[in-house]
């Protein structure tokens, strides 16, 4: 038990267990030894396993942001084939514009009278020509008659058993 002053200095308690006296000062000496080694052993393990999990969360961080890159690098080809698309798109409206305006007859005509050197018909060149009004197609005189050919050999037989 422990025993208690009463006076104004601070207690002091005895330990209820007393240390055990240790005979021999060698064994005392070569215990912490070892636990030295053990110590130092342990302390190598732990620093071994902190570099390993480091070396891990780059090796994540770095697929991480490999992956990232890569995404990256396809949303740009994207955005370069869309806007390719979009130029494409527009060249060809462009081009279908271009295509309607030529095919308008006042174009024509002034291509044939500035490149070709060609001039409109004058009254005096204009020959009308009257034509009666019936029908140029002859009619087939002649009929024509279809041969039927055997589909194949069952139908044949059946054809020469019936007598046709």
């Amino acid at each position: 038990m422990a025993r208690y002053q009463y006076e104004t200095s601070p207690r002091k308690l005895q330990p209820e267990y007393e240390a055990k006296k240790v005979k021999n000062k060698k064994k005392l000496q070569s215990k912490p030894k070892k636990n030295k080694k053990v110590e130092v052993k342990s302390a190598k393990k732990s620093q071994l396993k902190l570099v390993f999990y480091v070396i891990v969360g780059f090796g994540v961080l770095f697929t991480i942001s490999y992956r990232n890159s890569l995404i990256n690098e396809s949303f740009s080809k994207n955005q370069k084939l869309r806007a390719t698309f979009t130029t494409l798109q527009k060249e060809n409206e462009q081009l279908s514009v271009n295509i309607e305006d030529s095919l308008n007859l006042k174009t024509i005509e002034q291509s044939a009278k500035e490149l070709l050197g060609m001039q409109r018909l004058e009254n005096s060149q204009k020959i009308y020509v009257n034509l009666p009004k019936q029908d140029y197609v002859e009619p087939a005189s002649e009929e024509i008659i279809k041969e039927e050919q055997a589909d194949g050999i069952f139908s044949q037989i059946i054809n020469f058993i019936l007598g046709k």
